[in-house]
């Protein structure tokens, strides 16, 4: 029994198998973002290429695709919010974040809302947007490494409360 990489829980066999087989289609754009994470981790090029929207199919550099899915080693797959997307729907938005390990053994996350479209009854990648982020804002001051301790001891930071 081998789990699905998209993170469903359940067997390969059971979820996103197959849909990239062929054997079923995605009913919803969240069904198919899976089975195109998991396409990705076997190396699927032909579902990922064959699930990307007619209309911009040509806009798809297949052999970096192949290079970066045959290189990474895939991590794990969380969707953070879907928008629409549903048997009775016609377009989608599913943020996401994909964490891969490169060919250097780096960490990576890659973060986008997937814009999925229905077109002749099937759902499809269309293009990717770049999600809102919000920037980090520091409250008070920056602790220095050198500066005394904020904890009042008389030591500098680095030697005091930045070990513990």
């Amino acid at each position: 029994m081998t789990q699905c990489p998209c993170g469903s829980g359940l067997e390969l066999a059971r979820c996103c198998q197959p849909i990239i087989n062929g054997e079923e289609k995605a009913e919803r754009a969240e069904a198919l973002i899976r089975a195109r994470y998991t396409a990705h981790t076997l190396g699927a090029m032909e579902f990922i290429l064959a699930t990307h929207h007619p209309t911009t199919r040509s806009d798809i550099d297949e052999a970096a695709t192949a290079r970066w899915a045959r290189e990474s080693q895939w991590l794990g797959l969380e969707i953070l919010s879907v928008d629409g997307g549903e048997v009775d729907d016609n377009s989608a938005r599913i943020e996401f974040i994909a964490r891969y390990r490169d060919a250097a053994r780096r960490r990576h996350t890659h973060h986008e809302r997937g814009v999925f479209e229905k077109y002749h009854g099937q759902w499809y990648f269309r293009d990717a947007e770049v999600p809102d982020v919000n920037q980090f804002r520091r409250e008070a001051p920056k602790q220095g490494r050198n500066e005394p301790c904020a904890c009042g001891s008389g030591k500098k930071y680095k030697k005091c409360c930045a070990t513990s």
